[in-house]
C-alpha cells in the first residue's frame, strides 16, 4: 500500500468515478484503476460496487476510506507543521 494508492482511492470514493478522480488528480484513468485494483488484491476485498460508471463503497471500502482519510489528513498536518519550523 502506498500513499498515492490511498489518495487515488479516496479521490475516486469522493468523486464516485475513476474518470473524474483521474481528472482531478491529473493522472490517467488506468493509473487510478490499477491503484485501486492493487489495493483490492493486497487486502483481498472489494472496495466498490460498480454500477455503470458510478462507484459505490462497500462496507469494507467505507472502513478503508475512513482510515485512509485520517492518515492523509494527519500526514498533511505533519507536513504543515514541518514547513513552519
Amino acid at each position: 500500500m502506498t500513499l498515492n494508492q490511498l489518495r487515488y482511492f479516496c479521490t475516486a470514493s469522493r468523486c464516485h468515478s475513476i474518470t473524474k478522480a483521474a481528472e482531478e488528480l491529473y493522472v490517467t484513468q488506468p493509473t487510478v484503476s490499477v491503484a485501486i485494483r492493487d489495493l483490492e488484491i493486497e487486502f483481498g476485498i472489494s472496495l466498490f460496487y460498480r454500477k455503470g460508471n458510478s462507484l459505490i463503497l462497500t462496507q469494507e471500502g467505507e472502513e478503508l476510506y475512513n482510515k485512509a482519510t485520517y492518515i492523509l489528513q494527519y500526514l498533511s498536518l505533519i507536513h504543515i507543521w514541518r514547513c513552519r519550523r
